[in-house]
């Protein structure tokens, strides 16, 4: 099962590496944007400001994440973590954020989650699910990109400023991973 020392994974854009507090300041500096909060399911109050305290708390909720790294690419831009860990019945579901919206559309969530996946599969995952809000358009295709497949949808499980949203269920098991990374 994946081991409680994440190693540095290296791509060719991004390195994955596990958060340091170090970490707050380049997450303060991005602050907080409405495409991104909206994407996780919740609501943006733009008269709310990031904080040093919120660039704090969030750090810290990814140093305490035992399968969490850090999207760096010249510093922190995002993250990536498996949770919900079932050693028994080999599997997790994943999540994934790049807080950066300069950042986004340049496939780097696409090799962060190729990475993660292929250190989750090698270490004895099986089966790796996500949980995307269904108007999520750019994470659906970045998970598609990496082999996953649409299971179920929630409907209304997320309620967004006001109005509800459904959530799609996304799997993939480890021999579909490796037959994309075959072809």
């Amino acid at each position: 099962m994946i081991p409680t020392q994440l190693p540095i994974l290296k791509g060719l854009c991004l390195t994955l590496r596990r958060p340091v507090p170090r970490d707050v300041e380049a997450r303060l500096a991005i602050g907080q944007h409405a495409e991104i909060v909206r994407a996780y399911g919740r609501s943006f109050d733009p008269a709310e400001s990031f904080t040093r305290e919120h660039a704090e708390r969030s750090i810290a909720f990814l140093i305490d994440q035992p399968y969490a790294w850090v999207i760096d690419v010249g510093g922190f831009i995002g993250h990536v973590r498996f949770h919900s860990v079932d050693g028994h019945d080999r599997r997790a579901a994943l999540a994934i954020g790049i807080e950066d919206p300069a950042r986004l559309d340049r496939g780097l969530g696409t090799e962060a989650l190729r990475l993660a996946l292929g250190f989750g599969f090698a270490t004895g995952l099986h089966r790796v699910s996500v949980r995307v809000l269904a108007s999520n358009a750019r994470a659906i295709a970045c998970y598609r990109k990496c082999g996953f497949a649409e299971e179920g949808r929630e409907r209304e499980a997320a309620l967004v400023e006001g109005g509800w949203q459904d959530d799609l269920i996304m799997g993939l098991l480890d021999r579909e991973f490796a037959a994309l990374q075959k072809s």
